[in-house]
């Protein structure tokens, strides 16, 4: 076996992956851990999945597939018995006579490849792939979720005889072990569903005789389970538990945070308790450490907004506002060009509310109210480290405007959020919370409004006519019709039969230049300012939107749906 793992690194060498101190400290890791070579070198970031299982396939002369973009025919699939699938982690590629192409990610494992051809009657011939993929698509592919499904853990609990009180459930759950109470199965398989559903958010919702249950997928709402009313304390407690908050108290509003690893990935829950009518209603946010790593590429910038964007975050100092409601990807927009700007050579700080995302090699601060830790005395300590960039979370009173204004006036780039409906709205409301128009028009420069929209799925998009009343509410001419393509998702088992699958941004950049300033200076309402924005080049949030439907990457209707108050404000212009 140590010759197999040493011609498998060769591999890797020769295709100049990994360096050979890279290969000593993989390899000292996996001997002090007890795990796999090829574990060890992604969980240190040196190679992803795909690379290392690649080599592992060239060593042992096998096909190597990547399934994240693969659609198995369901004939194929059911070749193989689920239960057989999940036991040994294993997924039918195809069949050509007698030869079945068995997917699995180990290729010395020969006491399952036989069994399988004992179990199938054909030539198994295996194909590599990464185990997480498998397990994912062994779960897209026969319906369910990892060991067993939510379905069947709610029939478990109506089946079952027990009734949970509330006292019972806090001293039951708080000395049970995780193996023994069914609850936190459930809570676990809830959760586990939910990442592998791509959800951003878990809704537990009491009501009169049911517990809703409902995951955010793609910034739409999808209702899972209505679960026993009885489950509510029991599922309560056991969150409360994972996310150190007191289980006794039902009647204020309560925060957590829970850290959980899913197929080896780790995420961190940001847990909300309100209390409500009918019992304390419960929202989890689920935060991938792996979306702060999103390019700035992948955004959904035009080619011309690219090229802006990079130009004002390489500004040296001045301040950048973002502007969109709640869940309209600023913070990952932010952190986007945090990532680009974070070298060596820079100082960064960033004060939030939470804090969402651990940044390397960026200091993070996060509000503390209860101790009178605010985003304005924040921003005050901050500028004695001598910061070259500084992020403030949110600009919501006076106070912490007008710092972060004077720390851009003083030599310091300063990104920011608000809460406005598009970008020119941002001047009228920093002037309404107090800030000097002076100061706006000297120390702004750019604000950039983002709505998401959902991305038509790229395996089942095909060419579709928008209906007329589309076409008006978004007048587009007839020239710029024949020009483009417009693309619609029909469902397929890749997208949940939703024909979406992922979200873009759709952006509004406004650059101020002199004309701007002096409006702003002049305290012109919000439309005379967008007027000259739009003079000035600036495309709206609904004309961006309209150019991505004309590419075929969402779907007009998507656009309207989102940006329906941009239609008033594009035919007032």
């Amino acid at each position: 076996m140590a010759k197999a793992r040493g011609d498998f690194t060769d591999v890797l060498i020769r295709r100049k992956l990994i360096s050979s101190d890279q290969l000593v400290e993989a390899d000292g890791m996996a001997s002090r851990d007890g795990i796999k070579l090829q574990d060890a070198l992604v969980k240190l970031n040196y190679l992803a999945g795909a690379e290392v299982m690649s080599a592992v396939a060239e060593h042992f002369g096998v096909e190597f597939v990547d399934l994240t973009e693969m659609e198995i025919p369901k004939s194929v699939i059911e070749l193989v018995p689920e239960s057989v699938a999940r036991e040994n982690v294993v997924l039918p590629l195809s069949l050509e006579g007698n030869q079945l192409k068995i997917i699995t990610a180990d290729p010395t494992n020969y006491e399952t490849i036989q069994k399988l051809q004992f179990i199938l009657n054909k030539d198994v011939i295996p194909v590599l792939a990464v185990q997480d993929q498998i397990q994912e698509a062994i779960n897209r592919n026969y319906g369910q979720t990892e060991t067993e499904s939510v379905d069947s853990m709610l029939v478990e609990f109506t089946d079952t005889a027990i009734e949970f009180t509330q006292t019972e459930s806090v001293s039951s759950l708080a000395m049970a072990d995780e193996s023994d109470a069914p609850v936190v199965k459930l809570c676990n398989l809830v959760i586990q569903e939910a990442i592998t559903l791509r959800a951003s958010d878990i809704h537990i919702e009491p009501f009169a005789d049911r517990v809703r249950v409902r995951y955010r997928i793609d910034g739409v709402l999808v209702e899972r389970d209505a679960a026993p009313r009885r489950l509510l304390a029991p599922l309560l407690s056991r969150l409360k538990i994972m996310g150190s908050i007191d289980i006794s108290e039902k009647r204020r509003p309560q925060d957590g945070r829970i850290k959980m690893t899913v197929h080896g990935k780790h995420f961190d829950l940001r847990v909300s308790l309100l209390p409500s009518v009918h019992g304390q209603s419960a929202v989890m946010r689920i935060l991938d450490r792996g979306n702060i790593q999103v390019n700035i590429r992948d955004l959904g910038f035009s080619e011309e907004d690219y090229m802006r964007f990079l130009q004002i975050i390489k500004r040296p100092n001045g301040i950048f506002l973002v502007t969109g409601p709640t869940g309209s990807g600023k913070t990952t927009t932010l952190y986007s060009a945090l990532n680009e700007l974070n070298r060596p050579d820079r100082k960064i700080i960033t004060a939030e509310d939470p804090v969402e995302y651990y940044l390397p090699g960026i200091n993070q601060v996060e509000v503390r109210h209860n101790i009178g830790l605010d985003f304005a005395r924040i921003i005050r300590s901050m500028l004695r480290q001598a910061p070259n960039i500084i992020l403030v979370g949110e600009i919501r009173d006076k106070e912490t405007a007008e710092i972060a204004v004077q720390a851009s006036l003083t030599g310091h780039l300063v990104f920011s959020t608000l809460h406005t409906n598009d970008a020119p709205s941002a001047v009228t409301r920093l002037a309404d919370i107090g800030v000097p128009p002076f100061l706006i028009a000297s120390s702004v420069i750019a604000i950039m409004a983002q709505r998401l929209v959902r991305v038509n799925c790229v395996k089942c998009k095909e060419p579709y006519t928008p209906p007329p009343t589309e076409i008006r509410a978004a007048s587009i001419q007839p020239d710029a019709i024949a020009k483009g393509t417009f693309m619609k998702g029909r469902g397929c088992n890749h997208c949940r039969q939703t024909g979406f699958r992922g979200r873009q941004g759709i952006f509004e950049m406004m650059r101020m230049n002199s004309v701007i300033r002096e409006l702003t200076f002049a305290q012109a309402p919000a439309q005379e300012i967008r007027r000259k924005g739009r003079a000035g080049g600036m495309k709206s949030l609904l004309e961006d939107g309209i150019m991505k439907a004309l590419r075929g990457t969402t779907t007009l209707d998507e656009v309207l749906s989102t940006c329906h108050s941009d239609i008033i404000a594009a035919t007032e212009v």
